[in-house]
């Protein structure tokens, strides 16, 4: 991990939505046929956790992962996914996070069982400055399965006066691809399809609306906007989604003021005629300051919901 860090400074319930399971999307559940979420978080004491939610009816979610003292407290105000790459002795861990004004690369390197590795401990390089004002941050990093011959990494940030930003990564920097303006309303984001094209996020506004936005990877950056659904939407923080089955995703909204979440199967998107089937309420507290989802390497991290 240093080198990088130098280098920067119920399955058949589900088809009723759409979402078809598969067992890939339930690698590491004791639920092999059911869709999860693999759900991180950092603590308000740094830790760094992890959960995986499946989507039973009602939902039900695993026992914590070990949580890793892997920040200081109260450090971290936002972190895209976080890859877990598997490697001789242990995993490798990456993402981007937000510290203060600035945005870093995080990394470090876990044992066979699942500690930290004392010759790889956690370690943070600075990208840059000027993310004060920034909601949220989101990595979309495409690889054609199964040779990876097609890949393209875009990263987004959206800030506060609704301004969304790209940049494509470059070895393993920061370069940058476009803006635009119009996201003011926007609460929270997950991405739910990634293709050679275009990403696709699913996005929650204050007005209770929720909205496809896609991005073609083409410059000008010219985000195109569906609406799918047009209230209640609004209680919804966070949003966290994984790919179910071929073309569907799982979604799950956390509502930090009442601590609780929801899971839902979502269809592919269609507009206003995308199907949504609600899985129920995600049992347990939901009062981290910062969530995030787990992810494979990219090969593996398919996202087909739009």
């Amino acid at each position: 991990m240093k080198r990088w860090v130098t280098a920067l400074a119920g399955g058949a319930a589900l088809a009723a939505a759409g979402v078809v399971p598969t067992n890939a999307q339930a690698a590491g559940s004791t639920a092999a046929a059911v869709c999860n979420i693999q759900l991180g978080s950092v603590t308000a004491t740094g830790l760094q956790t992890s959960r995986t939610v499946i989507a039973n009816i009602p939902p039900t979610v695993e026992p914590y992962a070990q949580g890793l003292a892997v920040f200081q407290p109260g450090q971290v105000r936002l972190s895209s996914r976080l890859t877990s790459e598997p490697g001789p002795g242990g995993d490798d861990r990456f993402a981007y996070v937000v510290i203060g004004d600035g945005l870093y690369y995080s990394g470090y390197r876990t044992t066979m069982t699942g500690g930290l590795d004392p010759e790889n401990p956690p370690g943070l390089g600075r990208i840059g400055g000027g993310w004060t004002n920034f909601t949220a941050i989101e990595l979309a990093d495409y690889a054609s399965y199964p040779d990876g011959r097609i890949s393209r990494t875009a990263f987004y940030g959206l800030r506060n006066d609704g301004v969304l930003f790209r940049w494509n990564v470059v070895n393993r920097g920061l370069r940058a691809s476009g803006s635009y303006l119009g996201f003011a309303s926007v609460k929270s984001m997950a991405l739910i399809a990634k293709t050679p094209t275009y990403d696709t996020f699913l996005a929650n506004t204050r007005g209770g609306a929720l909205y496809t936005i896609r991005i073609p990877s083409a410059s000008p950056m010219k985000p195109i906007v569906t609406p799918v659904r047009t209230r209640t939407w609004q209680g919804f923080e966070t949003l966290s989604a994984m790919a179910c089955g071929k073309n569907g995703t799982l979604l799950m909204g956390i509502d930090k003021d009442t601590k609780t979440a929801n899971l839902y199967a979502v269809g592919h998107a269609n507009g206003l005629s995308t199907v949504i089937q609600s899985r129920g309420v995600v049992p347990g507290t939901f009062d981290d300051p910062v969530y995030f989802r787990w992810a494979p390497i990219s090969l593996f991290d398919v996202a087909n919901g739009d």
